[in-house]
């Protein structure tokens, strides 16, 4: 299959069903380890702190590896990427349920994470391939929705597997939901005319080290690490990405996308996204610690007062997908984004011992907010690409998630360093910070309606 041209309404869903189903397992398996970290640390003899691994490995490598997949889509085809990241992946997961040792289990996470990198830098340029024009909110809805659906179900997924199975079985259930979106992809996923260039292997190296050494800097900054190692990272870092930006000015298809950055939808909508991610992460991060430290509240009912969020989110998402289709994405993630920052000001306000239902309506204004920025923004970034630089498209999107998570994360460890510990003042100072990234997100988004 080749388009749009020639996926009947049928062929359609069938499509969008598979890369949604490639989606889920990726997005779950970021979130579905952390849980279990104890489990496995003491299953494999190591120390807590080593075991983190399990975690940073998946992160470190999907980060680094999102645009040359990308641009690998698109010299060879979104479909051959695809198709490869979930056969790595279910291998992957395969070996990771044998693994017998925390090096082993690294290297296999890190396998892992390669074959979601591959599903997850080209399954929105897969969706632009399915879905006409006219109809590409509604389209990138599906994948918002399904994201949000993930992210929020993977710590209960994962106690639920945990309930009556191994840690293991984290990784071993992804096998048989691997190979059913194999089988999938392989009958469904359209294809698209491979570009006319060659992979660039010094920008893949250039882009490893800007990003790896930056991503290992901000996470000394968050542990407190030496002070000369952390500068070493991030000044190593910055160096490689000075050069790495500079070799991309010279080639006519830069595996990050420079010559994109100068259409001002794409480069907003960019930076709407990293400010927006940042500000979903310090808030997310925080407010555990806000009402089960400060509040005396029970993991489980934090669980509950959290869920609202992302529970919003799935009902808001399509909506705003199909209203994107119609609707400017600047005013969209604008009026959106003006929510959540009210969201995020009123759970500044809210006491640590607050009871559910106070809090509830208040994550639910949040996740409106969220809710309505999300598919807009999506569909505004992979749109303002040129149809055959969808795939770099679909990668800096999801590397700028990443950043926006990332520099969110680093941000509230900061803040509760700063604060010397004292969770009450750490935790409404990291929502006041929410509050600000979001606003600038905000700006940045109706800044788009000119």
């Amino acid at each position: 299959m080749h388009g749009i041209d020639k996926l009947r309404p049928a062929s359609r869903g069938l499509a969008i069903t598979t890369i949604a189903l490639g989606t889920a397992i990726s997005t779950l398996a970021n979130t579905i380890t952390s849980i279990a970290l104890p489990t496995m640390a003491n299953d494999l003899g190591a120390s807590p702190s080593s075991s983190i691994w399990i975690v940073n490995a998946y992160q470190l490598v999907v980060t680094v590896s999102l645009l040359p997949l990308a641009s690998l889509g698109d010299i060879y085809g979104y479909r051959i990427v695809y198709l490869s990241g979930l056969s790595l992946f279910t291998l992957a997961s395969f070996c990771c349920g044998f693994a017998d040792s925390l090096p082993l289990l690294v290297a296999f996470r890190a396998a892992q994470a390669l074959g979601a990198a591959g599903i997850m830098s080209v399954n929105s340029a897969l969706v632009r391939l399915v879905f006409p024009p006219e109809r590409l909110g509604a389209g990138m809805s599906v994948m918002t929705l399904t994201v949000a659906v993930c992210s929020a179900a993977g710590p209960s997924v994962a106690a639920a597997i945990l309930s009556v199975a191994a840690w293991q079985w984290l990784f071993l259930a992804n096998v048989p939901l691997g190979l059913a979106a194999i089988l999938l992809a392989w009958h469904s996923a359209p294809g698209n005319a491979p570009a006319g260039h060659r992979f660039d292997k010094i920008s893949a190296i250039l882009n490893a080290l800007t990003f790896g050494l930056m991503l290992f800097g901000f996470d000394g900054l968050a542990h407190g690490a030496e002070p000369i190692v952390i500068a070493t990272e991030l000044g190593v870092g910055v160096l490689a990405g000075f050069a790495f930006v500079r070799r991309q000015k010279g080639l006519a298809a830069p595996m990050l996308p420079v010559d994109l950055f100068r259409l001002p939808a794409f480069a907003l909508s960019i930076a709407t996204s990293i400010c927006s991610y940042a500000a979903q992460t310090i808030a997310q991060i925080s407010l555990p610690f806000y009402f089960q430290i400060s509040g005396g509240v029970s993991q489980s009912m934090v669980g509950l007062m959290l869920t609202p969020w992302p529970a919003v989110i799935m009902i808001v998402a399509p909506v705003s997908g199909r209203l994107s289709d119609r609707y400017s994405a600047g005013l969209l993630c604008g009026v959106g984004l003006a929510i959540l920052t009210v969201g995020l000001i009123l759970m500044r306000q809210i006491a640590p011992d607050a009871r559910l239902e106070d809090v509830a309506w208040r994550m639910a204004i949040c996740g409106i907010g969220f809710g309505f920025f999300q598919s807009p923004n999506v569909r505004a970034i992979v749109a303002a690409a040129p149809r055959n630089r969808s795939g770099v498209a679909s990668g800096m999107m999801s590397t700028a998630r990443l950043i926006g998570q990332t520099i969110g994360g680093v941000t509230v460890a900061m803040i509760f360093g700063f604060t010397h510990g004292d969770i009450t003042s750490g935790s409404r100072l990291a929502l006041s910070t929410a509050a600000i990234a979001s606003a600038a997100a905000c700006v940045l988004s109706f800044l788009r309606l000119r």
